[in-house]
């Protein structure tokens, strides 16, 4: 193990890593009180070699570690990918590809629907992990060997639990299943947090117009101050306040003193005025200009049986295929295909249709029934 904190020490690791097959990547953040995450420490291994970079050090430049994660050559293995390319993405521009994600694979292949690290490294290598250091602060320095030890363990146990999983993927032939999750892991708009988006965040309740056009120039008047002043957004107003304020418009300063849901004093504060002058820009927009805000339909009466018998259904399909079933359907899908027989869900599309969303249909419309054989659940055909 090496451990780096200047760029000449990084390019030759880099260099090194350029040829390998795959690396496994993990990074340590703080995110507590800031907007961005704070990369504090970026643990990188191949078969062969393993590097703890330390991005805070004064005298590195990590060009050559985001050059990495766009080489096609070699892929990029991640646990719980999503937050680490996050901080790639936001530091870089970048997103690691081609790319594996370790806990999707495993539920792929049947490793439950937790799939934690810690769990496949008892499963699959046999090992307990040390997990003493897990709530350290990863932005003091200097860090202990313990630290660097227990942080490097995130990326060498991964390498074994690619390998297998791999392997269990490309002899089930499922390797494809993986490629249409990877899809969202890989596009930028999933990173890429513009305020003009923020209020796709929020749960919208009723019909009334006017109260969404207020709640999204909310979310965007937080959203904008959050990333300028690097702080959680809810440091600037929580969800419960900008529904109020939506409901109960504000219109001048005075005003806010009268919502419970507002902190007591924010009239005094420095983002008071800002507030009213979002609430009055949210009120005067065209409500014909609004974004199509899909608000939770109510579902039929007397789908609930079957809603009930699709349960089952899934539950079949995941033992007997083993697969985790919230990767091959969740009860709002199975609510959705109750009502619906081309509802806009997952689950009836691509291989989750293949391999559940096709029978799910033919069990609602009575062609297959559930039934008990030799002590176990399955599927029939209906016979006429």
């Amino acid at each position: 193990m090496e451990y780096i904190s200047d760029t000449t020490s990084l390019d030759k690791a880099i260099s090194t890593l350029d040829t390998a097959p795959f690396v496994t990547v993990d990074t340590e953040f703080m995110r507590e009180s800031t907007y961005w995450s704070k990369l504090c420490l970026i643990q990188i291994a191949s078969t062969t070699h393993e590097y703890v970079i330390d991005p805070l050090a004064p005298d590195i430049n990590l060009s050559r570690f985001y050059d990495l994660m766009t080489n096609k050559a070699v892929c990029k293995v991640f646990h719980a990918a999503r937050q680490d390319v996050e901080i790639i993405f936001n530091q870089s521009g970048k997103i690691p590809e081609p790319m594996f994600d370790t806990q999707i694979a495993a539920m792929v292949c049947g490793y439950g629907e937790s799939a934690g690290y810690e769990t496949l490294v008892r499963e699959i290598c046999n090992e307990q992990l040390d997990k003493s250091s897990r709530f350290t602060d990863w932005s003091r320095r200097p860090l202990s060997k313990k630290q660097i030890t227990y942080a490097l363990g995130d990326v060498t146990h991964l390498r074994t639990i690619y390998q297998t999983l791999k392997s269990s993927l490309e002899k089930s032939n499922r390797v494809n299943w993986l490629d249409e999750e990877m899809k969202i892991l890989t596009s930028p708009e999933t990173y890429d947090l513009k305020p003009d988006d923020a209020w796709k965040r929020l749960k919208f309740r009723g019909h009334n117009k006017r109260v969404h056009s207020v709640l999204i120039a909310l979310a965007y008047w937080r959203e904008t101050l959050a990333q300028k002043h690097n702080v959680p957004r809810n440091r600037i107003l929580k969800d419960d306040g900008l529904y109020e304020v939506s409901t109960h418009p504000t219109r001048s300063t005075a005003d806010i003193a009268q919502l419970r849901g507002v902190p007591r004093g924010f009239e005094r504060g420095p983002y008071a005025k800002s507030l009213v002058d979002a609430v009055a820009s949210g009120l005067e927009r065209d409500f014909d200009t609004l974004p199509k805000i899909h608000t939770k339909k109510p579902l039929p009466n007397g789908i609930g049986p079957i809603v009930e018998l699709l349960k089952v259904s899934l539950k079949i399909c995941s033992e007997e295929n083993e697969v985790a079933q919230k990767l091959i359907a969740t009860v709002g899908d199975l609510e959705q295909i109750a009502a619906d027989d081309h509802a806009d869900v997952k689950a009836l599309n691509g291989w989750r249709r293949d391999l559940f969303g096709e029978n799910a249909l033919k069990l609602k419309h009575g062609s297959l029934m559930i039934g008990i054989s030799k002590g176990k659940t399955r599927l029939f055909p209906r016979k006429p």
